[in-house]
């Protein structure tokens, strides 16, 4: 049964799509998360079902349990297996000209994704959601929707498989209709009930969902999936995005679509420790792809939250907390070699490696990561963006 409620919000945690935060600076208990969102634990059957069916070693953000719960990927996959297609939807909120770690992750996993099952690809960039929550212009939304489609498009997607559209420039037409056709099945009193609306919020807020909603329809892309109205959806994102995607799959069956299926991710935690998402205005919460090799360094050394103890002496005889230390959690995120990352745990752990040398290796993987997005960004011209953003057939999506 999917519960129906989205918004959690308790005395111990908040998290919807535009806060994330656990009671007294606590960690976000994910468990209650999925109980009380009522998604599926991703567990290790799906890993290795993934690496069956696409011959490929698993993304390390799979096999490390970074995307962590599902909403009926096993559907996803009986069809694939069967010789049915899917699409991918993936998107961002463009409220910031630079991306830091935690925006890349739904990208560098989605690329995975559709480089793996050889799948197309849509990315809504929400500027009219930016643009009434962060009280932005509609010009600076805009704006700030094409700086950030260059980093997504640094992430390698592949252009014969990938539409990118800005909601100011693609919403009408067929992708209207389906809005028009979610709206009418989801009343006031639910919309509150999902995503926590109050008599203070203007309407733009309470009219927003169905934008998000309907690229999970094949029909909002005729351009693209003329006369594949069955074809289904999966949408990798981080879980605050869950409740969008509840209501979406709530309305989908009475308007005679397929529930989109989700796969979804923990979220990344800021250099301060766990207690949520990072935050936009306090530029040493978080590494930012812009970020040089000196300033990653810097935030490693001084901002990143550890479990190692106060005293060498102390930290030989204990060893290292690696439940809070942040080194760590990054390394899991972002360290590709499985055998190198549990040789520094153990070592670390039992007080024989120190932090600064934990420190010290964060810093190479982190400075590599960044450079080599930053090349790659910097090769993205406006013309490529056009390219992605036109509205255009992809001939050979399903190649």
């Amino acid at each position: 049964m999917e519960k129906k409620e989205g918004y959690l919000q308790e005395e111990e945690q908040v998290v919807n799509p535009w806060e994330v935060s656990a009671k007294d600076g606590g960690k976000i208990d994910y468990d209650k998360l999925i109980d009380k969102f009522g998604c599926q634990r991703l567990d290790q059957s799906f890993v290795d079902r993934v690496q069956r069916l696409t011959s490929r070693p698993p993304h390390v953000f799979l096999r490390r349990g970074v995307f962590f719960a599902h909403r009926d990927l096993n559907e996803i996959l009986d069809a694939y297996e069967r010789g049915d297609k899917f699409y991918l939807y993936t998107g961002r909120g463009p409220s910031s000209e630079a991306l830091h770690l935690g925006h890349l992750i739904p990208f560098m996993f989605t690329k995975y994704l559709q480089d793996a099952f050889k799948v197309p690809l849509v990315i809504q960039l929400t500027d009219d959601e930016k643009c009434m929550w962060k009280n932005l212009s509609v010009e600076e939304s805009q704006r700030l929707a094409r700086e950030n489609a260059k980093d997504i498009i640094a992430c390698g997607f592949d252009i014969s498989k990938t539409f990118i559209f800005s909601d100011f420039d693609y919403v009408g037409g067929a992708f209207y209709k389906n809005m028009v056709k979610v709206a009418k099945c989801v009343t006031y009193n639910k919309v509150v009930g999902i995503f926590g609306f109050t008599g203070e919020d203007h309407i733009g807020k309470v009219s927003f969902p169905p934008v998000q909603a309907v690229p999970s329809f094949p029909s909002s892309f005729p351009h693209l999936f003329s006369g594949k109205d069955d074809l289904r959806c999966l949408i990798p994102c981080a879980i605050d995005q869950d409740p969008y995607f509840r209501m979406t799959r709530d309305v989908a069956p009475r308007i005679g679509y397929h529930k989109p299926a989700l796969i979804e991710s923990l979220f990344f935690p800021a250099l301060q420790g766990e207690t949520g998402k990072m935050s936009a205005s306090d530029p040493n919460s978080a590494i930012y792809v812009t970020d040089s090799a000196k300033d990653i360094k810097n935030k490693v050394n001084k901002h990143a939250f550890t479990g190692g103890q106060e005293s060498i002496e102390k930290h030989r005889q204990y060893g290292a907390n690696l439940e809070v230390d942040i080194p760590i959690k990054y390394l899991n995120f972002f360290l590709e070699d499985d055998a190198e990352l549990e040789h520094i745990k153990k070592e670390y752990g039992a007080g024989r490696m120190l932090t600064g040398e934990v420190k010290k290796r964060l810093i190479e993987v982190l400075t590599e990561l960044v450079e080599r997005h930053r090349r790659a960004r910097a090769a993205v011209t406006d013309e490529m963006v056009d390219a992605f953003m036109a509205v255009r057939p992809l001939p050979n999506m399903f190649d």
